[in-house]
Order: C-alpha cells, then structure tokens, then sequence
C-alpha cells in the first residue's frame, strides 16, 4: 500500500491473488484518490436527511412529528375536517333525520306524570283514575307507533282488553259480594246507553264500564282469583310433602284449558239461537267461580289440621257451586236477547244449562288430593 501512494497513485495495486482484480476499494475501478473522496462524499450527502426530510419523520407510535408546530396544527385541521363532513354527507340534502316518539323523551310528560301522581298522594287517592287518565294517551301513542306496527291487531285487541281492567275499589268489594251471595241481588241488568256509530238513524248499544257499573263483565277478578287458586293448591301440595315446580303450571293450565273448553260450548250455544256474545264476555262470566274454589281452598286449608279438610272442602263447594250457577243463571238470562232463532234451541234451556255447568267445572278442576 505504500509502495502504491509512493509511486505517483499509478495503477492499483494487485489483489491476495496477484491479479489486478481484489476486494480491496481500490479493485472497484478508482484509480485516483480524488475519485475516492469525491464518492465518499456524494454517499455521505446520500445518508443525510434533507431538510424536508427532518421536518417529518414517523416516530414509534406510527404518528408524524412536525419540527414547525404551526405545520402540525394544519394538517390536524384538514384530517379533521373529512371526519367531521362524513355524516352529514350521507344526508340527503333537504331531510331531516327523525326519531321515533318516546314518552321518556318528552319531560314535560315525564313532569305531568310526577305532579299528577304527588297531588294523587296528596289527596289521599281520592280520584283512583287520574293516572290511568294521564297515562292513556301516552300508551296509545306507544302502541301505534312501536309494537303496534309489528303484531297485526295488537292495537285493537289491547283497546278491547283494557276495557275489562278499568275497575276500582267499589267495584270489586260490590261485585264480589254479588258472586259470594248472588241470593240477596235484585238488579241484574246492565247499564246502557246510545251511540250513533253505524250510522244514522241506527243506533248502536252501548255499556257502562266496570267501575261505572257494577253488572259490567271485568277480567281483573278472574285473574287474580285464578292465580290466588293456583296459590293455594301449591300450598296444599306443600303440606303434604309433595311439592315440585311443576304444580303451578300444571294447575294453570288444567283450569285454563277447562274454561276455554267451557267457552266453546256456551259459544256453540249462543250461535245456536243467534244471540251475538263477546269472547271476553264469556271468559269473565265463567272466570268468576275461581272466587268460591279459593274459598273452598282455602277453607278446607284450616280444617286440614283438624283431619277435617276433605269434609270441608266439599261442603264449601255445595254452597260456592250454588252460588256460582245461580250468578251465570241471573246473569244470562238478563244479557241473552228475549227474541231468538225460532229453529234454535230454547233460551230457558239454555240458560239453565249454562248455569248447571258450573257444578261441573269446579268439581273437574277441584284438588283435593291431599286434602285429610
């Protein structure tokens, strides 16, 4: 190597191998040191970052780092700006976007609501429908703009319905006592009135709601004296030992099948002498002898401890059965239109036939089991 700077940097020196093609730098073809430096600079400038180069860079976090904050500030601005316009976009221009009514969404019906309800309390409850009075339209605005719209008829049935529910405490004390001691009763119609609906000159019958009339049909009795029914026969069971989840459906749905079975053939009859007759009206009538079976129940539950439940269960049961048939009787032939098909059966017939079912139905649905 010196031999090669001390002769003038002539030609390069030869490699390992003695030819004049080595490894070394000078083997690449420079033959002058002011080559060599001249390349080693222009790699050098090649290694160096410019100067746009160090403006930016991406650090470890996979964001840019600006040397000019007012730079950052730009382009934070225009990526911004994209996200922000994205929504609206996809607005056509002109619409609005709509949500659907909500009653939790209107304060001023949630306000309503709370000061109905304190001044209610404040009263001493003197006015038993005034949150139902309040609360209705809010309801009917649910229902026809949510489930409504998914179950078909689902509006109407829940009009219908609510019709049955719409009691108050006079009524169930009064016609409780009218299906415990129907004997005493004398009035026996319901109460109506006018409606002009299908037209002029054709009026149409109306009735009294339940809390208005004590005769009205209502579902609410039957209801929670069904499940009061179902109750006690769990509580029978329980005594005796042999109580398992499953008593309380199984009563249910023995009661329930029974009295849709009962239904049908008071409706083939009804059909028969072409007398029109609600369902629910139906259902009412024949769902109020859940009432004696919880006295029969529950009855024969106190006696149990005297070895006496069986005994009493079905003395209980010659009265509240009496009773129960004695009410249907009263009642259908006080709603059964006096004039009928002349080819249908009679309406005497029918009516006592209606009223000796129920002997027949308590007695199907009674348990007494594992009464002693």
């Amino acid at each position: 190597m010196s031999n090669y700077y001390s002769s003038g940097y002539g030609n390069p020196p030869p490699g390992s191998d003695g030819s004049a093609e080595g490894n070394s730098y000078y083997g690449g073809g420079y033959g002058q040191p002011a080559a060599y430096q001249a390349d080693m600079q222009s790699q050098q400038s090649d290694q160096q970052p410019s100067s746009q180069q160090t403006e930016q860079r991406q650090t470890s976090y996979g964001q840019t780092a600006y040397a000019d904050p007012n730079q950052w500030k730009q382009q934070s601005q225009q990526q911004q700006a994209p996200a922000a316009a994205a929504p609206s976009a996809a607005v056509p221009p002109g619409a609005t976007q709509q949500q659907q009514p909500s009653f939790w969404s209107n304060p001023s019906a949630v306000g309503a609501v709370a000061a109905m309800a304190a001044n209610s309390m404040a009263a001493g409850g003197n006015n038993p429908n005034a949150m139902f009075d309040l609360i209705q339209p809010h309801a009917q605005t649910f229902l026809k703009s949510g489930a409504a719209r998914m179950v078909p008829g689902l509006e109407t049935f829940m009009s219908t319905l609510r019709k049955y529910f719409q009691v108050d405490n006079r009524y169930v004390k009064s016609k409780l006592q009218r299906i415990f001691f129907p004997f005493l009763c004398k009035s026996w119609q319901r109460v109506k009135f006018d409606s002009p609906t299908q037209g002029p000159g054709i009026p149409d019958v109306a009735y009294a709601l339940p809390h208005s009339d004590e005769n009205a049909p209502d579902l609410y009795i039957p209801a929670m004296s069904l499940i009061t029914y179902v109750l006690l026969c769990a509580l029978v069971y329980g005594n005796a030992g042999q109580f398992n989840p499953e008593v309380l459906p199984e009563v249910a749905t023995w009661c329930f099948a029974s009295q849709i079975l009962e239904v049908l053939l008071i409706r083939f009859g009804y059909y028969m002498m072409q007398a029109p007759v609600p369902f629910l009206d139906l259902f009412s009538y024949t769902g109020y002898k859940y009432f004696g079976l919880c006295i029969n129940m529950l009855g024969a539950i106190l006696a149990n401890h005297f070895g006496l439940g069986k005994e009493t269960y079905y003395i209980l049961f010659l009265y509240t059965a009496s009773a129960a048939s004695f009410f249907i009787l009263k009642t259908m032939a006080n709603n059964i239109p006096l004039a009928v098909a002349a080819t249908g059966p009679k309406r005497e017939f029918m009516v006592v036939g209606f009223a000796a079912s129920q002997f027949a139905t308590m007695y199907f649905v009674s348990k007494t089991k594992f009464l002693s």
